[in-house]
C-alpha cells in the first residue's frame, strides 16, 4: 500500500512542498489528466454538440421536405401523363383504323419519358440527402475538433502558471540528470 500512496505523493523532487507532493510519474498522470480532460471536453461540448446536430437535423428534413415537394410535383406530373394517356387512348379508339401503332409508339414513349423524370428525380433526392448528411458529419466533426482544442489549451492556460511551469521544468530536469546518473 505504502507505494500506491508514493506514486501519488512524492516529494522528493520538490523539497517546498512539504509533506504534500506532485506526482512526477508521467504514466500514472497521463490516465487522471485524459479524464480530466475528456470529462471537461463532455462537460462543456455536449450543449454545442447538440445544438450542431439539431440544426444539421433541421437542415436535413428540410431537404427532405424539399425532395417530397419534388417527388410530389413529379406525382401530379404522372397524374397529368396518366390523364393525357386516357385521351390518348380515347382518341386512339376513334382513330383505331387510320393510326393504331402511332398512337401506341406515343403512348409508350410518354410512359417510358415519365418513368425516367421519375427515377431521375429520386436520385436526386436521394444523392442530396446522402451529401447533406456527410456534410452535416464533416462540418460536426471539424467543430468538435475545435472545440475541444480551444477547451483543452484554455484548461492548460489557465492550470500551468510560471512558477508551476519553471518547478516542473527543474523536476524533470533533476529527474534526466538523476536517470544519467545511474546509467554512467
Amino acid at each position: 500500500m505504502k507505494n500506491v500512496t508514493d506514486s501519488f505523493v512524492f516529494s522528493g523532487h520538490w523539497p517546498s512542498a512539504g509533506s504534500f507532493g506532485f506526482n512526477t510519474d508521467i504514466l500514472a498522470t497521463n490516465l487522471i489528466n485524459l479524464s480530466v480532460v475528456l470529462g471537461v471536453l463532455i462537460f462543456f461540448g455536449k450543449g454545442v454538440l447538440s445544438d450542431l446536430l439539431d440544426n444539421r437535423k433541421q437542415r436535413i428534413l428540410n431537404t427532405i421536405r424539399n425532395s417530397e415537394e419534388l417527388r410530389g410535383k413529379a406525382i401530379e406530373q404522372l397524374e397529368k401523363a396518366r390523364a393525357r394517356l386516357k385521351k390518348v387512348e380515347m382518341e386512339a379508339d376513334q382513330f383505331r383504323v387510320n393510326g393504331y401503332s402511332e398512337i401506341e409508339r406515343e403512348k409508350m414513349n410518354l410512359i417510358n419519358s415519365t418513368y425516367k423524370t421519375l427515377e431521375q428525380l429520386e436520385n436526386y433526392k436521394n444523392e442530396t440527402i446522402h451529401f447533406e448528411q456527410q456534410k452535416a458529419i464533416n462540418q460536426v466533426r471539424q467543430r468538435v475538433f475545435q472545440q475541444a482544442l480551444q477547451g483543452a489549451l484554455g484548461t492548460l492556460n489557465s492550470c500551468l502558471n510560471n512558477e508551476l511551469h519553471l518547478r516542473t521544468i527543474n523536476a524533470n530536469i533533476g529527474m534526466f540528470g538523476a536517470m544519467n546518473e545511474i546509467t554512467d
